[in-house]
């Protein structure tokens, strides 16, 4: 979720309120150290200051998270990426890459997409 806020390099108060959210309220994160959040994202934009930082990030990603849960990191990327309303085109290729890096399936990630849309539409 933090990669995909700061992948434009600029993190929106909408894409954080999301984040915390998520965070504060889904099931998914019951049991997670929320104060852990800020060391998390410190490790983003670090991670995102090196050449290769990117594929320690989704190292990382993987070797933390099992498999199953691969579906709901992207549908919370997708999320927080919807947040503002607007999707950019390096959020765009931020989200690709955690498609490709998680092995999302492709119908999957469209209906995904399309949920996360329908959820953030505004009038």
């Amino acid at each position: 979720m933090i990669a995909v806020s700061a992948s434009d390099e600029q993190m929106r108060t909408s894409e954080l309120v999301a984040i915390q959210r998520i965070v504060h309220h889904l099931p998914i994160f019951a049991e997670y150290d929320k104060d852990r959040i800020r060391q998390i994202a410190q490790t983003v934009f670090d991670l995102f200051e090196e050449e290769d930082g990117l594929d320690a990030l989704f190292g990382l990603i993987r070797d933390a998270l099992p498999a199953k849960f691969y579906e709901t990191a992207y549908a919370l990327a997708c999320d927080v990426a919807a947040a503002d309303g607007k999707l950019r085109e390096v959020e765009l290729r931020m989200l690709e890459e955690i498609r490709d890096e998680l092995v999302i399936d492709r119908l999957h990630a469209a209906a995904i997409e399309w949920a996360s849309r329908a959820r953030h539409l505004r009038f």
